[in-house]
């Protein structure tokens, strides 16, 4: 396991206090657990960016038809 230190402003810091003594936590496992957590979804959203990049560099793109289709399930008419 690696120590990490975090500058937090004083607002931040008592925020996670007051969390961390609610659900009866120390501060360190509340903002391990929002590190871990936030590290996911970056990754995660990461990969839908790249995946999205990739599909677009190899020229695969929604057509029209399925364009309009989506715009007309939302109430958009294409245009």
């Amino acid at each position: 396991m690696s120590v990490v230190t975090v500058c937090l402003d004083d607002d931040t810091a008592n925020a996670l206090d007051r969390l961390a003594e609610r659900l009866d936590r120390s501060p360190d496992d509340v903002a391990a657990q929002a590190i871990r957590e936030y590290v996911v979804l970056q990754a995660r959203q990461r990969a839908e960016i790249e995946a999205g990049l990739a599909q677009a560099d190899a020229g695969d793109f929604a057509s029209d038809t399925d364009v309009a289709r989506v715009l007309a399930k939302f109430g958009r008419p294409a245009e």
